[in-house]
């Protein structure tokens, strides 16, 4: 026998659950909560509504350089899900467990597309109130050039958006707090929490559209146990709203 009292081992991993999280939260959107409130702050004393935020900008004056980095940002967001679900996989939680089993493109494929319609367009809505009241920056969806990968970058760049934040945020954050014990509410409110947070730098209306994203999408991820409605869903509309840009800004006054 070990000596060790009852229930050693559950505190151990307790403990060593909560400091995974802390760690991952902390290399990923955690970090992104931190740094997007302070941008916050720092346009809200220079005056929200003035300020312009650019959601995929150049990185470099030299288009081969700049199509480089953002393909690192890409396998970044990629890489940022990939460290979730070998996290979950090392405790024995399946990719099935979590939502992401084979793709069913019936349900998934479509429940996806109407997920997008039920947050995208409310969602443009809130965005253009908080505008009218100076309580949302003025957000450029693409600020690329006009090369050949543009278009192609900004796809792969909305679909690894979609992958990070959902299986991250919703798949590997919420099931790691069930398994902390914490109350469906209270985990579920985290989350969606957290998703807000990590907006805020577009400013405040963005940070309670994405809220209330981060409470619906979690509430159907519970109902159903699928993640990829929800990251066809998020896909979907940030390519709308990247490609949607690219392609017709210059064209349409409002979105100049």
């Amino acid at each position: 026998m070990s000596g060790r009292p009852a229930g050693y081992r559950s505190r151990v991993n307790r403990r060593a659950l909560r400091t995974e999280l802390a760690i991952v939260l902390a290399v990923t959107f955690g970090l992104s909560a931190f740094t997007a409130t302070l941008t916050l702050i720092d346009f809200w004393l220079r005056g929200l509504a003035e300020q312009r935020v650019a959601l995929n900008p150049r990185r470099s004056y030299f288009d081969l350089i700049d199509f480089g980095m953002q393909l690192a940002g890409i396998l970044q967001l990629l890489a940022w899900g990939a460290l979730a679900l070998y996290l979950l996989w090392r405790t024995g939680t399946t990719l099935r467990r979590i939502g992401l089993g084979r793709f069913r493109p019936g349900p998934d494929l479509l429940g996806g597309l109407g997920l997008a319609a039920l947050i995208g367009l409310p969602g443009l809505g809130l965005y253009l109130a908080a505008r009218s009241l100076g309580l949302a920056a003025e957000v450029v969806p693409a600020e690329i050039g006009s090369s050949w990968w543009r278009i192609p970058t900004l796809i792969l760049a909305a679909v690894a958006n979609s992958w990070a934040e959902e299986v991250v945020v919703v798949g590997y954050l919420l099931t790691r707090l069930d398994q902390l014990g914490v109350r469906p509410g209270r985990a579920l409110l985290a989350s969606a929490a957290l998703r807000g947070a990590y907006h805020l730098y577009q400013g405040i209306g963005a940070g309670l559209g994405n809220l209330a994203m981060g409470l619906i999408f979690g509430y159907v991820w519970r109902r159903t146990g699928r993640l990829w409605p929800l990251i066809v869903a998020h896909a979907v509309i940030d390519i709308v709203a990247f490609v949607g840009y690219a392609l017709l800004a210059g064209r349409l006054d409002w979105l100049r």
